[in-house]
């Protein structure tokens, strides 16, 4: 069965094991979800991922989620922005800081997937993806 959106698929699934404090989740493989997880795991949302390319003919990510303690979880919010039937793109000097700083917006720009802190220090503007918080 195919998702219409893919990221917005990847991010309920890792909403969905947060809620039930489960130690990791299986994620359909693509390049874009990659490097989603790469920045998760680089800002310290999650604790690791790995790849599997043999598991299925698309391959899957397994993404072990980060918990805080004994339950509180890294990730306290995520939320698509820009979708297909609505994409949201930002300028250079227009990219959002989102909760104060404290979260991390995701941009797809012209030099790949990257946070809006570095976005913004390279001088690019891209596809405002998603905010975790």
């Amino acid at each position: 069965m195919s998702v219409t959106d893919p990221i917005a698929d990847m991010l309920t699934r890792i909403r969905n094991g947060i809620m039930v404090r489960h130690d990791s989740v299986s994620i359909p493989l693509s390049n874009m979800k990659r490097s989603i997880a790469q920045i998760l795991k680089d800002e310290g949302f999650i604790e690791d991922f790995e790849v599997n390319s043999g598991v299925s003919t698309q391959g899957e990510i397994k993404v072990y989620l980060h918990y805080r303690g004994k339950d509180e979880p890294a990730i306290s919010g995520l939320k698509r922005v820009s979708r297909p039937g609505l994409r949201v793109y930002v300028q250079k000097g227009e990219i959002p800081r989102y909760y104060g700083g404290l979260g991390v917006s995701i941009l797809s720009t012209s030099k790949g997937v990257m946070t809006g802190k570095s976005a913004w220090r390279e001088g690019v503007g891209g596809e405002l993806l998603c905010y975790v918080w």
